[in-house]
């Protein structure tokens, strides 16, 4: 940990400033190299003075949960800003309204809202990843996304200063925001419906079970890889071009549900990504749709 002063004449922080820091425990591939700088905040303050002082030619990366996301062998140079558990407090605003902080997990926030007795957050529960990630990206399943539930997002631009953008300005679309690279969401406000405790558990339940029969939860895995192209479904394009349990190396497409890629040992980041990229060019040549990534694919090949 590194409080103070300084090495290699990065800021001082209250918080935990490491560098060389390996990257792949924090991801769900479990693969990738290390980032140059990892920076787990205090709080708001103590990122926004970071940033404010930081080399403005520094990239900065912010990373939640590591489930939608490939980082290179080659590591990330810049510095990835993780929001930890001062970032992760979920609380009831009014009847029907949440305050979640960027690092808090779909889980809690869902839990937080039945809690309540606040319905139309239930698809949260099988979003896996954080507050700030599924902010920047839309995040959806079972006919919700966030879209639907954001008021507003408190961010913290690249350059330090603090901004609540409501969701308007976000220009939502599929899986997708206006927000730009290395501006970090650290707190969203969700606005639900009433509803009756018993019947959104139920329904959380009945999601969570729905994932666990089709979807290979307990693997090394990133998520949904593909968008899905208007008018299909990723999964059956990737199905009809033969590739369900295709493989490569210790990568391999899940044969349970082949809209998923898995690390099965000790597969690096690049084989996971050749992989995705040999489907996609199986599919194109299958069916003529052009499949694009859903995960994110970050960092330095080696």
């Amino acid at each position: 940990m590194v409080t103070a002063p300084v090495l290699a004449g990065m800021p001082a922080v209250r918080g935990r400033l490491t560098p060389a820091a390996p990257l792949a425990p924090l991801v769900w591939f479990k693969s990738g190299g290390a980032a140059e700088w990892l920076f787990e905040p205090a709080d708001r303050d103590d990122l926004s003075a970071f940033l404010a002082a930081l080399d403005p030619a520094m990239p900065v990366y912010p990373l939640g949960l590591g489930s939608n996301l490939i980082v290179r062998d080659g590591g990330m140079p810049g510095v990835v800003i993780r929001l930890g558990k001062p970032f992760a407090k979920v609380e009831r605003v009014d009847d029907v309204t949440l305050r979640c902080g960027g690092g808090a997990s779909g889980i809690l926030v869902s839990s937080t809202a039945r809690d309540a007795g606040i319905a139309g957050t239930e698809f949260l529960r099988s979003i896996p990843g954080t507050v700030g990630g599924f902010v920047r990206m839309n995040g959806g399943a079972y006919g919700r996304e966030v879209r639907d539930i954001l008021v507003e997002a408190t961010v913290v631009r690249r350059d330090g200063s603090v901004e609540i953008w409501p969701a308007e300005r976000l220009n939502y679309r599929y899986r997708h925001s206006d927000l730009p690279e290395g501006v970090v969401v650290i707190e969203a406000l969700f606005r639900g419906r009433p509803g009756d405790s018993a019947a959104i558990g139920a329904e959380m339940d009945r999601i969570a079970a729905e994932r666990e029969a089709s979807q290979p939860l307990r693997s090394r895995t990133g998520g949904s890889t593909f968008k899905n192209p208007e008018g299909h479904k990723a999964w059956a394009l990737v199905d009809a071009a033969g590739c369900r349990g295709l493989t490569r190396g210790d990568a391999q497409v899940s044969e349970k549900h082949c809209n998923f890629l898995l690390n099965l040992g000790q597969a690096t980041s690049a084989e996971i990504e050749a992989l995705g990229e040999e489907v996609r060019t199986r599919v194109k040549a299958q069916s003529g749709v052009t499949l694009e990534w859903e995960i994110q694919r970050v960092g330095v090949a080696k």
